[in-house]
C-alpha cells in the first residue's frame, strides 16, 4: 500500500526551514577563492538573567547595528549595493527622544528579496515608544547604542561588548533589546546579549538568521523566518512590527531559562522560495563568482582605510 502523499498529510516541503546561514555563508567565501573557513562563535551554555523588576517598570535599551546616515560616504538608500563605506568601528549612541536616520546599506542583509525602505523593520523605536506610552514597559532608555557588525570575536568581547554595557549602566538600564540584520550581525548581537546578561541586564535578541545566534547561545531569541534586514517586522507593516516587538517582550519577560528560542507565527509569505538565493554560491556562474570577488576585494580596502582613518 503506498504511503499518503505529503500533500495529503499536510506537510511543508523540506526545503521551507531556517536557511543555515553558517554553511551557506562558509560555501559562499569558498567559492569566491577564500579558502580558510570562517569559525562562528560557538557556545553550549548561556548565561541567564531574570527581570529585576515587572517589565512594565524596567527601562529598555534598544542595541542595533544599523548605521547612522552619512551623506558623504555614498549611496545608502534602498536598494544600495553593499558600502563598505559606511561601516562603523566603534559603538555609538543616540538620543532617543529624537528621530534617527539608520540604514544597513554597509552589510549584508537580503538584497533580493528586501529593499531596506522601511527603517522600522531593523530599528524599532516607535513601537518600543507605544509601548512605553501604553505602560508595558516602564520607559524607553535614554540612548540607544549602535554595535559595530565585527568579523573579529576578540574585540566584539573584550572591547565592543563592555563599551555597551559600560552605557547601559549610565542609562541605568534593566533590559536590553538586540536587532541584528546579516549573518555576522547576528554574532556580534550574540556575543553582546551574553556579556549584558553576565552583568545583570536582561535581553532578548530579535533576528531572522536561527543557527548563528543558537550556535551562539544567547539567554532568549525571537526568530522570525524572514529575509535578513527584517528582524524587526515586515516592511511597511505596522501590525508585523508591533507584533514581532510585543512576542519579542513577551519572551523576555517569560523565558523559563537560557537558550530560549520562540519562533513567530508569521511568515514572509506563502512562497518560501527566496530562501534558496542568499549567498548561494550553486545558483552563481563561474563570471559571476570571479566579479564578486573583485567587489568584495574593493570593499575590503575600502574597510581597511576606514579603520586606520
Amino acid at each position: 500500500m503506498a504511503a499518503p502523499s505529503d500533500d495529503r498529510l499536510g506537510f511543508a516541503p523540506d526545503d521551507d526551514a531556517p536557511i543555515g546561514y553558517m554553511k551557506r555563508t562558509r560555501d559562499y567565501y569558498a567559492a569566491i577563492g577564500y579558502t580558510t573557513p570562517y569559525r562562528w562563535a560557538h557556545y553550549t551554555s548561556a548565561p541567564f538573567q531574570p527581570l529585576k523588576k515587572p517589565l512594565s517598570q524596567s527601562r529598555v535599551a534598544i542595541i542595533t547595528t544599523a548605521a547612522p546616515f552619512d551623506p558623504a560616504r555614498g549611496d545608502q538608500g534602498p536598494g544600495a549595493k553593499y558600502n563598505g563605506g559606511a561601516k562603523f568601528y566603534s559603538v555609538y549612541d543616540g538620543d532617543t527622544s529624537k528621530q534617527h536616520d539608520l540604514r544597513i546599506s554597509h552589510i549584508a542583509y537580503d538584497r533580493a528579496h528586501t529593499s531596506a525602505e522601511d527603517s522600522a523593520t531593523w530599528f524599532p523605536l516607535a513601537q518600543l515608544k507605544r509601548l512605553a506610552e501604553a505602560g508595558k514597559i516602564g520607559e524607553v532608555a535614554p540612548r540607544f547604542f549602535g554595535a559595530p557588525t565585527n568579523r573579529s570575536h576578540r574585540v566584539t568581547i573584550e572591547t565592543d561588548a563592555p563599551e555597551i554595557l559600560k552605557r547601559c549602566r549610565a542609562d541605568n538600564v534593566d533590559a536590553a533589546v538586540l536587532v541584528p540584520n546579516c549573518p555576522v550581525c547576528h554574532q556580534t548581537i550574540s556575543l553582546v546579549a551574553r556579556h549584558l546578561e553576565q552583568n545583570g541586564i536582561s535581553t532578548v535578541v530579535m533576528g531572522c538568521a536561527k543557527d548563528i545566534v543558537e550556535h551562539a547561545a544567547v539567554p532568549r531569541f525571537l526568530f522570525s523566518d524572514f529575509p535578513l534586514g527584517n528582524s524587526a517586522g515586515k516592511p511597511h507593516d505596522v501590525a508585523s512590527q508591533a507584533f514581532t516587538l510585543e512576542l519579542a517582550l513577551r519572551v523576555l519577560e517569560s523565558a523559563p531559562g537560557p537558550q530560549t528560542t520562540v519562533q513567530s507565527p508569521l511568515r514572509w509569505s506563502e512562497d518560501h522560495s527566496w530562501k534558496r538565493d542568499y549567498s548561494n554560491a550553486d545558483a552563481l556562474s563561474a563570471e559571476e563568482l570571479a566579479r564578486l570577488r573583485r567587489e568584495f576585494d574593493a570593499q575590503k580596502e575600502i574597510a581597511k582605510g576606514l579603520r586606520v582613518a
